[in-house]
């Protein structure tokens, strides 16, 4: 897994360059924002649950057919896989945000997921949308909490919802 400042090196590095102001502006921005990143990825894991409770309450109530019968959220087993896919989705946020580098969803949680959610034939819209709803719960507990810079909290979920890409809602 690589961070904000590896991704930086080994790009300079690759080009054979010394780091220019572009580079020293991103690593003053990169560790500015060490704090906020610290907070927020502290927050999520002292409420991964209240966060992925909440952002399921969201989508069932914005998305109710999930829930009935047919619905891929119906059944228990439904249920509970859907919520351990949230936490799973939350958890390697996290680790972006921390990182402020994408590349550790990109290879631990993206790479295929598509093709197993179309096999087993997981509507892949409404994940998106319950992603897009636990980055507004974290949003909402970090401008809650007092983090200044809310918006630290967007390019890892982005990233998941972009890569998904295909909107079945």
């Amino acid at each position: 897994m690589r961070d904000a400042v590896t991704s930086l090196i080994q790009n300079y590095d690759l080009a054979g360059r010394y780091f220019d102001r572009n580079a020293m502006d991103s690593l003053k921005a990169y560790f500015a924002s060490g704090q906020a990143r610290i907070a927020i990825a502290g927050m999520i894991t002292s409420n991964a649950a209240e966060i992925v409770k909440t952002a399921s309450a969201r989508l069932f109530e914005q998305v109710p057919e999930l829930l009935a019968p047919g619905g891929n959220a119906y059944t228990t087993r439904r249920y509970s896989a859907c919520l351990r896919d949230l936490d799973y989705y939350l958890r390697y946020a996290s680790y972006a945000l921390v990182a402020a580098d994408n590349d550790v969803l990109s290879e631990r949680v993206l790479e295929g997921l598509r093709e197993t959610y179309n096999s087993l034939e997981v509507p892949i819209g409404p994940t998106v949308q319950g992603i897009a709803i636990m980055k507004d719960v974290v949003k909402e507990m970090a401008d809650a909490a007092g983090v200044a810079d809310t918006g630290l909290v967007d390019a890892p979920f982005d990233y998941i919802c972009r890569d998904f890409g295909e909107k079945d809602i």
